[in-house]
């Protein structure tokens, strides 16, 4: 025990110290930046000891406050509190909820019917039903990697059944899952409404036509490719059986009507509808279709708080955050720097899609919204950026980073299915991540694909 106990001792000690190293160096090399270098020394110091990101955050607020400036140490407590009041956070956790009852609740596997009756008939049809499963699962979801999960425990098995190599059916579910931040309503769009005080209801509007675009492009890559190496097809289905099993997935496909519907025509506020969206997915899984038993719902909504509570420390500590860089006027002295440059609109996009996509190998989407929105909304907004447009950009960045490594959600989630390991799968994604850059580019040079529809909804 006393063995046990001094190698504990030695390893904290070791931690501390590494802890100290880092975060000296750190601020020694950034300290000529002023306040904002001491800032982002502290926290990426931090990160490089292998903190997690949300303590990382916090840790280097109540440093910085303590040791580098004359902010009141009560202001730290009344933003803990304040700084998630906004009614629009609650909408996160039902959002959560609500995706935990349909992946549970045989939504997907009704979905996936419904997709491969309409497409399984033509090459790659196993695939192309995948992509369009990941379609609907992610309008009803909001998030990717519970789409990646719905979709690829059915769909990866009974590809590799079928004789599809089992990397090929990993990138087209990997990547496709993406969709589900995309395609409204989306998790990750409401907490860059958060961090930006845009409208949630105008980003969910915005993402329908970009999230379409993305599915028809892989489509028509995942078809492409079929074709070509002569990947096997369903049987065509009748229009008695289409007809079936959009019959059996109404139920769940309803709920696109009740999100997107409700919050267009004004019945509901955005948290008001994931809240309705949270007890109509419960509704349905329990009493329509009933794949989902009372002794189930415990784990469910365990689930859901758990990931909850994960997210709303992550989004408290990065309030903490912002409200720091912006009693130091980090935003505005950035926002000054970056115009004095003298950089144009393509050159300033280049820049955020660089930073974004850099950072996507590190750190996981709610993170990185939270610590980068704050300081790119100000220069956008300065160069004539609309900021749903720049919402949309973030997002499919974040898209991307869900399959890159080595912290890529959606990477993790399809190497457990696949039970490939997690180098197999980062080559499977590989040749679908080029995809993704490509449509990155014209949705960052394009703004009308994500503007179109809401200017014209939300005149």
């Amino acid at each position: 025990m006393s063995a046990a106990t001094t190698e504990l001792e030695l390893f904290s000690k070791k931690k501390a110290s590494t802890v100290i190293f880092c975060v000296i160096a750190a601020m020694a090399a950034l300290s000529t930046l002023g306040n904002a270098g001491i800032v982002f020394a502290l926290l990426f110091a931090l990160m490089l000891t292998g903190m997690p990101v949300s303590i990382s955050l916090g840790l280097s607020v109540l440093t910085f406050l303590f040791f580098f400036s004359n902010v009141p140490t009560e202001a730290v407590a009344m933003k803990l509190f304040t700084g998630i009041e906004k009614f629009e956070i609650m909408a996160i956790p039902f959002f959560i909820l609500a995706g935990n009852f349909l992946t549970h609740g045989g939504v997907a596997k009704r979905m996936i019917n419904f997709a491969t009756a309409l497409v399984g008939h033509m090459h790659g049809g196993l695939a192309l039903g995948g992509v369009v499963a990941c379609a609907l699962f992610a309008a009803v979801s909001g998030s990717s990697p519970a789409t990646v999960v719905a979709i690829g425990s059915i769909l990866l098995p009974a590809m590799v059944k079928q004789g599809y190599p089992v990397k090929f059916g990993v990138g087209v579910i990997g990547t496709a899952g993406g969709l589900g931040i995309l395609i409204p309503p989306s998790i990750v769009m409401v907490i860059y409404a958060v961090s930006t005080n845009s409208s949630i209801g105008q980003l969910f509007i915005a993402g329908v036509i970009p999230g379409l675009l993305l599915a028809l492009i892989l489509l028509t890559v995942t078809w492409m490719v079929a074709k070509k190496r002569k990947y096997p097809c369903l049987p065509k289905a009748s229009f008695r059986e289409v007809a079936r099993t959009f019959r059996e997935s109404i139920w769940g496909l309803a709920l696109i009507i009740v999100v997107i519907g409700g919050i267009y025509s004004g019945l509901f506020t955005p948290t008001e509808a994931a809240a309705m969206s949270a007890v109509y997915a419960g509704f349905v899984s329990l009493v329509i279709y009933r794949d989902l038993g009372i002794k189930d719902i415990p784990k469910v909504l365990l689930s859901s708080a758990s990931m909850s509570a994960m997210l709303l420390y992550i989004i408290t500590n990065a309030v903490l955050f912002s409200f720091l860089l912006t009693s130091e006027q980090v935003p505005q002295d950035l926002t000054a720097w970056m115009i004095s440059l003298g950089l144009s609109k393509i050159t300033f996009l280049i820049f955020v899609n660089l930073l974004l996509l850099a950072a996507g190998n590190f750190m996981e989407p709610s993170s990185i919204l939270l610590i980068t929105a704050p300081l790119l909304f100000p220069i956008a907004m300065e160069m004539g950026i609309d900021p749903i447009h720049l919402g949309v950009l973030m997002t499919v960045n974040m898209e991307i980073g869900m399959i890159t490594p080595p912290v890529g959600l959606n990477l993790y989630v399809a190497s457990g299915i696949s039970r490939l390991g997690l180098t197999e799968t980062t080559k499977a994604c590989m040749p679908w991540i080029l995809v993704m850059l490509a449509y990155l580019m014209l949705i960052t040079y394009v703004p009308v694909i994500s503007l179109w529809l809401p200017q014209l909804l939300f005149k």
